[in-house]
This record gives structure tokens, C-alpha cells and sequence, in this order.
């Protein structure tokens, strides 16, 4: 799967906006905050409708406007299908898939499979539970329908629940419903719980071979699901945990809480390894999360990756070009000289300054 061209218009710093992309790996180049990454977020949007950074819809639009426009070409198995999205202030957004409307997110999904690859993805490894848990989230809800709807459902209901909580400070009695968000809360979330401990582990059948390579065979890792509370506890859980939730006005129990541990044998990376062993056990992550798109899609992924080549060492950097191999690969970065040096095959290069876009000659 390849993503041929996208159309932008009254999006963050570009008013209009055509790219056509190669095939294989294309250059985003210039200085900082000159409109690179917004180009990479488009297309996640496209694919996921959600950006990548957790933006609202409101702040990618212009700021002068009132929407936004991205229409995207993407081209699978020889089929071109084109998929329109209408960014609105003030409005849900609308999506069209050649030129039909959907109503759910969901449909869209499975369509494009993009994976983001960005400098704070290099601190997932190091960084608190919520950022190992939007990795995960990610993913799983462009693989996944049904992981997106349970988790959209949870979210609300854990939401309505904290606002129950809030609620029962001046109404007291309102004690007595509360039990009708617990049952809901165990039902969505133990679909979570199950899906997430299905995802570690085929993510530990890829994970381990890469490590052991971009380690130099020194290390091996592992991936260990820590789920806030095991499917059979929930409810129990939920009850026990019911007044002191009264008391600080929110619910603290459920897959929202759940974090994942990294070994490098015994040793919990994320609490005692060194900032490069964080580094590769993330790029190792990252790296698996291609290869099981690969595998439950039967189709390859587009890699986005912003800015990241300057972040990585040069070993690093190399294993990385060398494993993108036949995907289609959009790349941001200020310079041009990593790929020159490693001498790394560019297929089409595009030279962004002040949100304006300049394809140069296909190197």
C-alpha cells in the first residue's frame, strides 16, 4: 500500500497544498518550524483521524478559518481510492471515502495503515505509564475496529463515572447508580484488558529477534503486560476501591491505569537502564510495530518518521534505513547530509520553507 498524493488546504500554516509522493522514500527537508511535521500529521489524520500529537480539530485548523480540508490518495493492490476529510471548529468532523460518506470512524480504518515514528517516541521506554499506553492505543486502534469502539465506550463511561463521583459530593444518593457504570466499566474494559495481553504477546514474537540484533546479540527483550487488575478482580476491585473513588472524585481502578515493563533479562529498563538502552529498546518497539502490521494486515504499512534520524547514533541510525526495506517512507528532517553520508537511496525530495512546499529533482 503506498499513499500517492495529498491535498491540504486551510490546514495549520498551509492555506492550499499539493504533494506527490514516490513509492519508496521521500525527503521533507528544512529548518525547524516550517510546516514538516505538519505534513506527517496530515496524513495521520487521514489515516486514523487523529492526530498524532493529540490535537483537537479546532487547533489544526488555520487560525483565521473556520475548516479545513485533506484529501488523500492512497493505492492498494493497483486500486487508487481517495479519502476526503472535512476538519470543522465548531463541528464533528466528516469523512468521505470516494466520495461516499461514512459515519463511523471505524470504517476508515484498515485502509491506510501509517506507523509514526517520532523523537518522543524514543522516550516511551523512559517516560510515565500514560505514554506506553498511547503506544499501544495507537496501534491497536488502526489494526482493531473493535478495540476502538470498546475503548471509545470506556473512555466515556469512565468519564461519567468521575463525573458521578463529583456529583455524589452535594447529591449523596445518587451512591445508589453507581453500581450501573461499574457493570459497564468491567464489560468495555475487560475487552481491553484481553486485547492488550493478546497485543504484547504478538508483539514479543517479533520484538525479541530485532532487540537481540540492534543490540549487537548483547541484550534480549522482553514486553510485559501489567494490567491495573486482572479480568476475574475487576468488579471486586471496583467495590473495594468504591469509597476512597467518593472521596478523591475519580475512578481509580481499570485498564486506564495499566502500564508494560521492558527486561533486558531480569532488569526493568524503563527503571534502571541506560538512556541507550531505552533508545534501542524504543527503536526495537517501534520496528516491531511495522512488522506486525505487516502480518496482520498482509499489506505494508506507510513509515512516517519526523525527525528522528537526528536523534539516533549512526549505528542506530543505519539499522533503521537498512530495516525499512520495500516501504513506502516519508521522512522529515533539517539536512540531507545523514542520507549522503550513509549513502542511502532517496527517491524524491521536497525542500519546506514557510509552510510553501518545492518538490527538487528526484535524487
Amino acid at each position: 500500500m503506498i499513499i500517492k498524493s495529498i491535498e491540504l488546504a486551510d490546514y495549520r500554516n498551509y492555506d492550499f497544498l499539493t504533494l506527490t509522493f514516490d513509492k519508496g522514500t521521500n525527503i521533507l527537508y528544512g529548518d525547524n518550524a516550517q510546516g514538516k511535521t505538519n505534513i506527517l500529521e496530515a496524513i495521520y489524520v487521514s489515516a486514523t483521524t487523529k492526530s498524532h500529537r493529540g490535537s483537537k480539530d479546532k487547533e489544526i485548523i488555520n487560525f483565521e478559518k473556520e475548516e479545513a480540508h485533506i484529501r488523500t490518495y492512497v493505492e492498494k493492490e493497483g486500486i487508487e481510492t481517495r479519502v476526503d476529510m472535512h476538519l470543522r471548529k465548531n463541528k464533528s468532523k466528516g469523512i468521505a471515502i470516494d466520495g461516499q460518506k461514512i459515519k463511523r470512524a471505524a470504517d476508515l480504518l484498515g485502509l491506510c495503515n501509517v506507523v509514526f515514528f517520532s523523537p518522543e517516541d524514543l522516550g516511551i521506554i523512559k517516560n510515565g505509564p500514560s505514554e506506553r499506553r498511547r503506544f499501544m492505543d495507537m496501534e491497536l486502534c488502526q489494526l482493531d475496529g473493535f478495540y476502538l469502539y470498546n475503548l471509545n465506550h470506556y473512555n466515556k463511561i469512565v468519564n461519567q463515572r468521575n463525573k458521578l463521583l463529583k456529583d455524589m459530593y452535594l447529591n449523596p444518593q445518587l451512591k445508589d447508580t453507581l453500581h450501573i457504570w461499574d457493570m459497564q466499566l468491567v464489560s468495555f474494559g475487560s475487552k481491553i484488558i484481553e486485547r492488550r495481553r493478546l497485543f504484547v504477546e504478538q508483539l514479543n514474537e517479533i520484538i525479541y529477534e530485532i532487540h537481540k540484533k540492534l543490540s549487537g546479540g548483547r541484550e534480549e527483550l522482553f514486553i510485559e503486560y501489567e494490567p491495573d487488575t486482572e479480568i476475574e478482580d475487576f468488579e471486586k476491585k471496583l467495590q473495594l476501591s468504591q469509597e476512597r473513588d467518593i472521596r478523591a472524585k475519580m475512578t481509580s481502578v481499570g485498564p486506564h491505569r495499566d502500564d508494560f515493563s521492558f527486561l533486558a533479562g531480569k532488569v526493568d529498563i524503563r527503571k534502571y537502564g541506560s538512556q541507550g538502552q531505552q533508545r534501542t529498546a524504543a527503536l526495537s518497539l517501534k520496528l516491531s510495530e511495522i512488522e506486525l502490521v505487516k502480518k496482520m494486515t498482509k499489506d505494508t504499512p506507510v513509515l512516517l518518521l519526523d525527525d528522528v534520524l537526528s536523534e539516533l547514533d549512526s549505528s542506530r541510525q543505519n539499522y533503521l534505513l537498512n530495516s525499512i526495506g520495500e516501504i513506502q517512507t516519508i521522512i522529515t528532517c533539517t539536512g540531507l547530509e545523514e542520507f549522503i553520508n550513509n549513502r542511502f537511496e532517496i527517491d524524491r525530495v521536497f525542500k519546506v520553507a514557510e509552510g510553501s512546499v518545492v518538490c527538487m529533482s528526484n535524487q
